[in-house]
């Protein structure tokens, strides 16, 4: 194993703004998958898209479109749906017109393939330490929010009607949630690409919710699995020709169907 790859600033920041990323994806995507709501990040990565393209065409930063986008979406879609089905069918709906405009945007856009390339499998061995401390900032706010509201976020994902009936905003909850969601999204699109955020939101935390019965200990499995499939990914794309976000992706596929081979095994020894 060739560590002397961590001397070159490249490969510092990539880990850096990997962890960062992985952390708040590992997390965030416990809750997303306890709500229910795994097609909201696949749906938010594509309406992410759209916003990053139309940026390109107005020439400025996508991931400024990436945020605008994704956080106006999740608002809209928090606000309108009263429940878990509800929500589901208004997120298929916006999703649709933000794939329509995505499309038009890409048409619109005149300037290097490169670009819109990027925006889709992510640039994580290119980014600046400048990016690093981005995702820092947005990272930290979107951790110290989610810290904030995990407890009742947590009663109200489990059982919403109790939840409201004991006077926790649901609603309110569901619509903070939803933001938190879209600033993990749009962070993860610089590591994995908008197509494959899966990777980070879903993977480690389908691994973990089928190792640990206890909502603390699966968060906490979910962010280490997270960290170790990016650094891992990293680490083998930095030393192969092939792109960070297959490792990442094969990584996470790999460790989930061996998680399900041994499942009875696996529950056998946390009953003993």
């Amino acid at each position: 194993m060739d560590l002397s790859i961590f001397r070159y600033p490249f490969i510092q920041n990539a880990f850096l703004a990997g962890s960062i990323v992985a952390v708040v994806a590992g997390v965030i995507g416990y809750f997303l998958a306890t709500r229910g709501l795994v097609f909201a990040g696949h749906a938010l990565s594509h309406i992410g898209f759209a916003g990053a393209a139309g940026a390109l065409v107005l020439g400025i930063d996508p991931i400024f479109g990436l945020f605008f986008f994704t956080i106006a979406a999740s608002i809209a879609i928090g606000l309108s749906g009263k429940n878990f089905r509800e929500e589901d069918m208004n997120i298929g709906i916006i999703m649709m017109l933000m794939l329509g405009l995505g499309a038009l945007f890409i048409t619109l856009y005149r300037g290097y393939a490169e670009r819109a390339y990027s925006i889709l499998f992510g640039t994580i061995l290119g980014i600046s330490r400048t990016d690093v401390l981005v995702t820092a900032a947005f990272g930290i706010a979107a951790f110290a929010a989610l810290a904030a509201i995990s407890r009742p976020l947590l009663f109200a994902s489990i059982d919403p009607e109790v939840a409201e009936a004991r006077g926790v905003p649901v609603r309110l909850l569901g619509v903070l949630f939803l933001v938190l969601v879209a600033v993990a999204v749009s962070m993860s699109a610089v590591v994995v690409g908008i197509l494959l955020i899966f990777t980070l939101l879903v993977g480690p935390t389908a691994t973990a919710m089928r190792l640990a019965r206890r909502p603390g200990t699966a968060i906490i499995l979910s962010v280490a699995l997270a960290l170790a499939y990016t650094w891992l990914g990293i680490f083998l794309a930095a030393t192969s020709t092939w792109p960070v976000s297959f490792y990442i992706a094969t990584i996470s596929f790999i460790s989930y169907a061996a998680v399900r081979l041994l499942q009875p095994a696996a529950g056998n020894f946390r009953s003993s």
